[in-house]
C-alpha cells in the first residue's frame, strides 16, 4: 500500500443541503420512459378510448372492469348507522363513547368502524374543550377588569 493513498471516504460525501447538483431535479420533470409513452399516446387518446369502449362492450372482462372502475370506483368505506347522544359539553362525551363501545360489543359496528367513530368523537371533544376554555378565559378576564 502506498503512503500517499488516502483512506476511502465514509458516510455522506456532501454536507447536508450541498450536493454535486445543488439545483436538483426540476419540479414536474418526468423520466424518459414516461415521456416516451406519452409521445406514443399523444394524438391517439380518442382512438384508444373508443377502442377500449368497443372491447368492453364486446365482453372483454378485464377492459370492462377497468372501464367500470374508472366510471364508478369502489367505495373505501360505507355509512355507519348508529344513534349517538347529542354532545354539547365535555360531560356528554362519555355517553357518546359508551354508545360506540356498546355498538361494537353487540356487533352492530366493526371494531374498525368503532375506532373511526371514536376518532370523530375525540375531534369533537377537542372542539368542545376549546370552546369551554375560551368561555372560561373570557369570564376570568371580565372578572379581572372589575
Amino acid at each position: 500500500m502506498s503512503e500517499n493513498s488516502e483512506p476511502k471516504q465514509r458516510g455522506r460525501p456532501f454536507q447536508p443541503g450541498v450536493s454535486g447538483n445543488p439545483k436538483g431535479k426540476p419540479k414536474g420533470a418526468r423520466n424518459h420512459a414516461t415521456r416516451a409513452v406519452q409521445a406514443l399516446i399523444d394524438g391517439q387518446a380518442d382512438a384508444l378510448a373508443q377502442k377500449a369502449i368497443e372491447l368492453a362492450l364486446s365482453g372483454d372482462g378485464p377492459v370492462l372492469r377497468a372501464m367500470l372502475d374508472r366510471l364508478c370506483p369502489p367505495r373505501k368505506d360505507s355509512p355507519v348507522k348508529i344513534t349517538l347522544p347529542k354532545v354539547e359539553t365535555s360531560a356528554d362525551l362519555s355517553q357518546a363513547s359508551g354508545a360506540i363501545l356498546e355498538a361494537v360489543a353487540k356487533g352492530e359496528l366493526t371494531p374498525g368502524e368503532g375506532h373511526a367513530l371514536a376518532g370523530l368523537v375525540e375531534a369533537h371533544r377537542r372542539a368542545v374543550e376549546t370552546t369551554e376554555l375560551e368561555a372560561r378565559i373570557t369570564a376570568l378576564e371580565k372578572e379581572n377588569k372589575k
